[in-house]
């Protein structure tokens, strides 16, 4: 985790620990925020999905660093070696060594972004008797909803230390989505070569199952359409499997390094995207979004880039999980569907029917909007 000589003694630390690409938007926020208010502080930021590397190295921190499994003589050294003024932990990602051994340290821990699903795990047994001390003994919980805020209390949070503040993922994602550069090597052959396009984002086995056969009908029914896929591991045996299955239906297809690499998308009818890191970008050249997940076990993934670029969304069953999926669903933001014939009448339609894509990319952005302000969880 760095040297001493990347650490001043002097100056106050915060060291936040966001797991995942999800978290770590979270986190990106308030970061941002902090600096803002106390210019002095040194941050201290690790993570633990290899999903979360490309982002980790945008977040303006002293320290960036893989955190391995949450063992006790692991995380005893990192705490010895930062030695924190503050721990935070975002959404529900709270390790119960980590934070056992800040108390026995008297490091205060904080939540910021709390969010607890109805059907959350961690509210049934064992596992809530197992995790109750560790939860009363945060010293601040941020949740992103009333809700949630009632689901952090009856797992163990003390009531005085819970309050309300939004997501300040939403204030990551439409931070990013608005700074976004159309002239980048990665969108700007996509502005000078307009087709109706379909972002299919985080894409898992399970849903090419089902995106696979829907876009066949599709290109039937929409004039020159274009898809962008962004599998959720985008191995070269992924990207390539993926390609070889493409190119046998006839479709013309290129990688966005070959996009990248030659400055233009044209004759090309699917892009596939062989890194991560982009995606939240991509977005803001399509006009209809799928995320992936919903059809598989681990749900579906932040629908929050799409909403914050003004995309309609469409996702598989297993969403309720994510807060945001739900609301964009009550929004008439986003369709859920349960198999191919689904999912291709959802894409016909909002490739095709103007005002219907308008209105729905209208309470995406809308939802994105009235949730912004997650950022005062500092307070």
């Amino acid at each position: 985790l760095g040297g001493e000589e990347e650490r001043d003694p002097h100056r106050p630390t915060v060291w936040v620990h966001a797991p995942s690409v999800g978290e770590s938007l979270q986190a990106c926020a308030v970061i941002e925020v902090l600096r803002e208010r106390l210019p002095r502080v040194q941050v201290v930021f690790t993570y633990f999905s290899p999903s979360a590397v490309e982002l980790a190295g945008r977040i303006p921190v002293e320290v960036s660093s893989y955190l391995p499994w949450d063992l006790r003589r692991t995380t005893t050294r990192v705490l010895e070696a930062i030695q924190p003024d503050l721990l935070m932990f975002t959404k529900t990602e709270v390790w119960p060594v980590l934070v056992d051994e800040a108390r026995k340290r008297s490091i205060p821990v904080a939540l910021v972004g709390g969010s607890v699903p109805p059907d959350a795990s961690r509210l049934r047994q064992p596992t809530r008797t197992f995790l109750r001390a560790t939860w009363k003994g945060l010293a601040v919980a941020c949740a992103i909803a009333d809700a949630d805020a009632d689901r952090l209390q009856s797992l163990g949070v003390s009531p005085g230390v819970i309050c309300v503040t939004g997501d300040p993922a939403v204030d990551a994602v439409a931070r990013r989505v608005a700074t976004t550069d159309p002239t980048d090597a990665h969108l700007a052959p996509f502005h000078t070569d307009h087709r109706p396009t379909v972002i299919a984002g985080s894409t898992w086995q399970t849903d090419l199952e089902r995106l696979l056969p829907a876009f066949e009908r599709v290109r039937k029914e929409v004039r020159e359409v274009r898809v962008v896929i962004a599998p959720h591991e985008p191995s070269g045996e992924a990207v390539t499997k993926l390609r070889e299955h493409l190119e046998r239906k006839s479709w013309s297809t290129r990688t966005l390094e070959e996009v990248e690499l030659s400055a233009s998308v044209s004759g090309a009818d699917a892009i596939i995207i062989d890194r991560v890191g982009i995606l939240a970008d991509l977005y803001t050249i399509g006009h209809v979004a799928y995320i992936g997940g919903g059809f598989h076990r681990a749900g579906v993934h932040s629908v929050l880039e799409p909403a914050a670029a003004r995309l309609p969304v469409i996702f598989g069953p297993r969403y309720k999980k994510s807060a945001a999926a739900v609301d964009l669903v009550s929004e008439g933001a986003a369709k859920v569907v349960s198999d191919a014939e689904e999912l291709a009448n959802s894409l016909v339609t909002w490739l095709e029917d103007t005002e219907k894509n308008r209105y729905a990319a209208s309470r995406a952005f809308s939802y994105i909007q009235a949730q912004r302000g997650g950022e005062r969880a500092h307070r």
